[in-house]
């Protein structure tokens, strides 16, 4: 079976053979510049996986436009969100609207959703239209999210159940419908389509909540950025609605003037409020819910009727994913 590695390294010389000479310069050369950086290419490779789930020996002519315009859709996603955040740096380099300007960063955005479309109508599989259509509800779901995420910004009643839908339409449902692609691309049936599905979306609630985790208790060298960036954003994580459904009167108030706080010393406001964190025990309590989600998940693989040596580059993958040994 291919590893992988090697999946990995197949998908990025078909990525990197796409052709982006058409004009004008300035519209494609933003394109390349994000599709080049370094990246793990998480989703063409879970779609890569299910596929070989099903169909181990077979051609990935197939699945490789289709991973391609996925994962050419998630970094469209990227390059707006990175504009309405007002983000400098992406993977260690300029991010698009600072490289080029706002107008270019919505322009060349645009112009990356229609070539997502484009790969995904490239593919030779049988299943064409049930592809599109996958595509299509997922992109919808991750616009739906993301301004769910927005409309959070101003809110302050947001619910457990609410962050939890809301992560889900944003992060999950494409990790999900990936590997369900590749699964329908493999030749599976509906049901073990479904069943894919459901891994994706434990899997990639898991992993969100893990981010929120380790962004306030991670290891900033093993994390790859400083720790603490949603408590100095007063970003609703799980973590921060969950404290303060749980505090008392004089931790609200905490709460609430940490919130309020805007001055120098942003490393006062992480401990602060990640002091709160450990008072009420909520990193306990998150931990508690990825092994939920993460159980969730494997629960999904083992219903799956196949050889185990089927599904072992799968769960491999997954474990190293949410740094477990599997």
């Amino acid at each position: 079976m291919r590893t992988v590695r090697d999946l990995s390294d197949i998908f990025e010389r078909y990525l990197h053979g796409l052709d982006y000479s058409r004009q004008p310069m300035n519209l494609y050369a933003p394109i390349e510049y994000v599709l080049s950086l370094p990246g793990k290419r998480m989703r063409p490779v879970l779609m890569m996986l299910a596929h070989d789930v099903f169909s181990p020996d077979s051609s990935l002519d197939a699945v490789l436009p289709v991973a391609a315009g996925m994962e050419i859709f998630h970094n469209f996603t990227l390059l707006h969100d990175d504009l309405m955040d007002k983000a400098t740096m992406r993977r260690g380099n300029p991010t698009v609207h600072c490289k080029w300007n706002d107008n270019t960063a919505i322009l060349s955005g645009d112009e990356m959703l229609v070539l997502a479309y484009s790969q995904l109508l490239e593919t030779c599989s049988a299943s064409k239209p049930e592809i599109l259509g996958l595509a299509t509800r997922c992109f919808t779901e991750i616009m739906e999210g993301q301004q769910y995420d927005m409309d959070f910004e101003s809110r302050d009643d947001v619910t457990q159940e609410e962050y939890i839908e809301m992560i889900r339409l944003k992060t999950s449902v494409l990790p999900a419908t990936v590997l369900q692609m590749g699964a329908v691309i493999g030749g599976a049936g509906k049901a073990d389509a479904s069943l894919l599905y459901g891994f994706g979306e434990k899997i990639g609630l898991a992993f969100q909540l893990q981010d929120d985790y380790l962004d306030v208790y991670g290891d900033p060298a093993v994390f790859g950025k400083n720790i603490g960036g949603d408590i100095l954003c007063n970003k609703k994580t799980w973590l921060y609605i969950t404290a303060r459904n749980m505090a008392n009167s004089r931790q609200l108030a905490d709460f609430d003037r940490w919130a309020a706080y805007s001055g120098p010393d942003s490393k006062a406001k992480i401990e602060a409020v990640t002091a709160l964190y450990n008072e009420l025990g909520v990193g306990d309590l998150s931990q508690k819910l990825i092994d939920s989600y993460f159980d969730s998940a494997m629960r999904q693989l083992d219903s799956l009727e196949l050889p185990d040596e089927r599904k072992t580059e799968l769960v491999s993958y997954a474990g190293r994913l949410m740094k477990r040994k599997l």
